[in-house]
Order: C-alpha cells, then sequence, then structure tokens
C-alpha cells in the first residue's frame, strides 16, 4: 500500500457466513464466540477486513436477511458483548471490520411492519411499499418475486398489497420515505459507536423501484430455453436497478462521511448492466466500491475474462469495482468453473491467483483459500427457501453453506461438536480442513497467504493499469504497472496443459516467494493443467 492510500482500494476482504463458520456453543449453529476463536487463523492470511453477514434478532426464514431488529444480536449468534469482543479482537489483529445492512428490506416480524400494517393512517403508513389491488383484485402489476410467484402479497388488514422481492415474510422498505432512512442511519450509528469499520449494503438493485409501478416488459425466451425460474421472463426495468439508486447512494456517502475512515461496499445484481451499475453507484462521492452477482454468474472463459476486466479498467477510472469469485449466494468456484473437479488444488490455486491479479478491490469467501468444492445436499437436507422453491431444477444456495472444516477427522470437521449441524459437513471437505493443509507446504491455503502477501508487495497489483497480453486461448494474461513496478500475469484456464513461445511473452521472472507459479524456460512458458505464471518484468525493481 502506498503512502496515504485508503486501505479498502485494493484492500482484501475476508467474508464470513457467520451461520456456517465456527459454532463456539456447541449448539450446531455458528456465532460470534466462534468467529472469535478464528480471528487469529483469518489474521495469518494476510488478509485486510473481514465482512460478517448479519447475526441481528430473526425468524431465519432467509438466515438472518430477514431482519426483525437492527440495534441487536439474535441469542442464536451470541450477544452485544459477544460482538464487541470480536470488534476488539479484530482491531487488535489490524483487521477492520465490515457488517451487513440490510436496508430494502425487514423481516415481517419487524415492529415498524407491525405498525405500518396495523395504522395505514399512522407515522409508518408510508414505511412499506403498499399499493391498491388491480381492477379485478389482483395483484398491482405484474413483478415477480425472485423466490418465485408474484412480488405482491395481501394484506387482509390494511386491504391492500405489499411488496416483496424476495420471500413474502421479507416487505420491502420504502427507502424514499425519510422516515425510514432516518431509522437505518441511526441504526447505523448504533454500530459505528460499536467500532464497526465499514458496512456491506444488501441487494442494492432492489433498493428503489419505479413509483408510477409500471409492469416490466416480457423477455421472452427461445422455445427450447424456458427458464427453470419465471424471473426471467420479463426485463427488470421498473422493479429494479433505477436511476435513482445513485441519489440513494450520495445520501448513504454523505452520511457515512461523517466518520473518517468508514467504507461503503454495495452488492450489485447480475442483471445485464452489472458493470455499468458499479460505475453509477461508486462514482464520485456514492459507495466506496461494489461487487457484482455477474462475475460469479459467467462463464470461464478467456473472452468472458477479457470482457469483465475491460469493463472494471473502464469503472476504476471513476468508482472503484470489488471483484468476488464466491459468496454465500452461489456454488463455490472450484466446482462451478471446474464442474468436473480435475486437478482441484491446482485450479484453486489459480483462481485464487488471479482473483488477487486483478484491478480493484477483493472479496475472498470463506474456504475459497482451502479449495472447498460445493457441496451436494439431499433434498430433505436443504434449508435454503429459494432452493426448496426450485428443487430439483435449482438446489439453491446451500452447496456454498455448509460448515467450514477445521480440524481433520473431528466430528463435523471441527465446525462444531454438536450431534447435528444446521447444515451438513461435507464428508468431501474432510481432507481439506485447515489444520490438514496449513501443514501442507504445496496447500492451495499456503498459495493463498503467499499470493495476498505478494499482493501487498506489489502497488501495481492494486493500482496499476492493467492491459492484455496478445495469448491464445485458453490462455488469458495481462501487465500490470504503476511507476516502476511492473508486473506479469499469465493463466491457463484449461485442464490441459498449453506451451507459448516465447515470443509470446516479454522478458520476465517469476516471483520466487510463489511456490505454485510455473517459471519460464528458454523454449517459453509450459504451463500445466490450471497452471499459472506471476512474475515481475526485467528491470522491475520490486517493493520490500
Amino acid at each position: 500500500m502506498r503512502a496515504n492510500q485508503e486501505w479498502w482500494r485494493g484492500g482484501a476482504i475476508y467474508q464470513i457466513y457467520l451461520p456456517s463458520f465456527r459454532d463456539g456453543n456447541d449448539d450446531g449453529f455458528g456465532d460470534l464466540p466462534g468467529l472469535l476463536s478464528r480471528l487469529d487463523y483469518i489474521a495469518a492470511l494476510g488478509v485486510d477486513a473481514i465482512w460478517v453477514s448479519p447475526f441481528h434478532p430473526s425468524p431465519m426464514h432467509d438466515y438472518g436477511y430477514d431482519v426483525a431488529d437492527y440495534r441487536s444480536v439474535d441469542p442464536r449468534f451470541g450477544t452485544l458483548r459477544d460482538f464487541d469482543a470480536v470488534i476488539a479482537r479484530a482491531h487488535d489483529l489490524g483487521l477492520k471490520v465490515i457488517i451487513d445492512l440490510v436496508w430494502s428490506h425487514s423481516s415481517s416480524e419487524h415492529p415498524w411492519f407491525a405498525e405500518s400494517e396495523e395504522c395505514p393512517r399512522g407515522p409508518k403508513a408510508d414505511w412499506y411499499i403498499w399499493a391498491d389491488p388491480a381492477a379485478d383484485g389482483g395483484p398491482p402489476n405484474n413483478w415477480l418475486s425472485v423466490f418465485g410467484g408474484s412480488a405482491w402479497n395481501w394484506s387482509p388488514r390494511r386491504r391492500q398489497y405489499y411488496l416483496h422481492h424476495f420471500l413474502p415474510t421479507q416487505p420491502k422498505l420504502n427507502l424514499r420515505s425519510d422516515g425510514v432512512l432516518a431509522a437505518h442511519f441511526s441504526n447505523a450509528e448504533f454500530w459505528i459507536a460499536r467500532g464497526v469499520d465499514g458496512f456491506r449494503f444488501d441487494a442494492v438493485d432492489f433498493m428503489l423501484n419505479d413509483e408510477s409501478l409500471a409492469s416490466n416488459p416480457p423477455l421472452m425466451p427461445r422455445p427450447a430455453e424456458m427458464p427453470w425460474n419465471p424471473f426471467r421472463l420479463q426485463r427488470h426495468v421498473h422493479d429494479m436497478s433505477g436511476a435513482s439508486i445513485v441519489d440513494l447512494a450520495t445520501r448513504i456517502r454523505a452520511f457515512t462521511d461523517r466518520f473518517p475512515g468508514l467504507v461503503t461496499m454495495g452488492e450489485i445484481s447480475s442483471e445485464v448492466g452489472a458493470f455499468d451499475r458499479i460505475a453509477a453507484v461508486t462514482a464520485g462521492t456514492r459507495l466506496h466500491m461494489a461487487y457484482t452477482l455477474r462475475v460469479m454468474k459467467s462463464a470461464f472463459t478467456p473472452s468472458e475474462m477479457r470482457q469483465w476486466i475491460a469493463s472494471a479498467a473502464d469503472l476504476n477510472r471513476s468508482g472503484w469495482i470489488c471483484w468476488s469469485f464466491s459468496n454465500h449466494d452461489v456454488e463455490r468456484v472450484a466446482s462451478r468453473w471446474n464442474p468436473d473437479l480435475r486437478d482441484q488444488a491446482s485450479f484453486a490455486k489459480l483462481a485464487n491467483a488471479l482473483l488477487l491479479s486483478l484491478p480493484g478491490s477483493v472479496c475472498l469467501y470463506q474456504g475459497e483459500e482451502l479449495g472447498l468444492p460445493g457441496s451436494r445436499l439431499p433434498r430433505d437436507a436443504i434449508r435454503d427457501p429459494f432452493g426448496r422453491r426450485f428443487y430439483p431444477s435449482y438446489a439453491g444456495r446451500d452447496s456454498a453453506r455448509t460448515p467450514m472444516p477445521w480440524v481433520a477427522g473431528a466430528p463435523n470437521a471441527g465446525f462444531s461438536r454438536a450431534s447435528t449441524t444446521w447444515l451438513p459437513v461435507s464428508p468431501a471437505h474432510d481432507a481439506l480442513a485447515a489444520d490438514r493443509v496449513a501443514a501442507a507446504p504445496d496447500s492451495t491455503l499456503q498459495a493463498c497467504r503467499e499470493m495476498l502477501a505478494w499482493r501487498k508487495r506489489h502497488p501495481a497489483l492494486i493500482e496499476g493499469d492493467l492491459r492484455f497480453i496478445d495469448v491464445p486461448a485458453p490462455v488469458v494474461g495481462w501487465r500490470r504497472r504503476l511507476d516502476d513496478d511492473n508486473v506479469l500475469a499469465v493463466f491457463n484456464l484449461a485442464p490441459e496443459p498449453v506451451t507459448l513461445p516465447a515470443d509470446f511473452l516479454p522478458p520476465f521472472e517469476s516471483a520466487a516467494e510463489l511456490s505454485f507459479v510455473t517459471p519460464p524456460c528458454e523454449g517459453g512458458l509450459r504451463l500445466p493443467p490450471f497452471g499459472c505464471s506471476v512474475g515481475v518484468e526485467h528491470g522491475n525493481r520490486q517493493r520490500r
């Protein structure tokens, strides 16, 4: 990091999905004491910050993303004292702490919703999106829920429909209401006072909808491509991604700028135009950075990758992207982009090295440093409401949410001593448990640590410009340059070896500190399956 550079600009953030990270009281469910017990492990990776999923009181219909009280801790996760202990220890270890803010919707069990439903002329009457029925008694428009069915639910008490983009138990908050925003900002101040360093804003594209409530136009597929989710049969131009979200992002930034050093990160959906929306919500005095599910749901090909990176290079001139290849909402990268699980360890090392070579900040999901593949759960083990709704066409998000393996051979791989855990531990993960791979010098964990440390020593990987190297598929490569720091990175995206003749690449020296990379030879560069080479161009003065 260069002098006076803000830590988040190019920072590495470790994402923690709390129910599955570590169980501290042996009830089978991850919690804050469990997180506290593993903070030293996270710090040893070399990341700059942690992002913790919601831990607020919740009926857990969507496992914490349905908040019933924004100022407390759900007893399943611990207490406010446990949270304070996490903050204190993280700061002692040099880690920043980012927490989730779920502003787009609340739980239907939140007192706000009860009052809004009960008192249509009361002070919270407009705190949610309410609408009269259509002339035939049906919903006010054709908007669909991401989780299936209409996005509108009837309230016999209020005798109107309320909007929900996800579950009917997640009513949509009206973020045009000054009262709602004032309450959200006040709740944010509560956590700022407890020491948090930033906020991740959930579902940014769903924060504001078209006030006219116009129906979405259809997006008809070809006959053979009927989607399993009817949400894909509309162009979502009125129910989400509105231009007014930019104004909201500006208001959020004006609030957070009152607290020096506080950082904001947004989640952008996979809908078309995701990179443009990142540019819009992070430009100037708006959110500091944002990531998109679009990358995670793209194909793993050189052409797709070039398209992402070119888009990011443009938006980073005014805004800032945070790269993420996996999170709690998508299948793990090790099996999503390598479905045959060929050369698993090599692929996992490649994916992490690629992620940490991109221009912007990065978010590393728990378990990616171990190279965990996705889990396969039987139907009766699925907890995700999204998966339950669309099984077997879609098994949901639980494949990325199974518990972290900590101790090979231990009950539940060291996640918990409970007889039953909330999701089953994948048998395939036991051999990749943190204690076992930590002792292996050629492990994915060691490679991840090495690459994180190397990234910190090279400002070019954080702020440098990027120029693609003209190499044939399935290889992709680029040069990163900043001042006198010149870095080169080349990746073989295929499970077969590839040889690049010497004239394809400028003279460079692979990084001796990276045990997993392939050095060049006289004949060029011979990359093994999912192999990579990362190093410095000749004449580069390495920063130490």
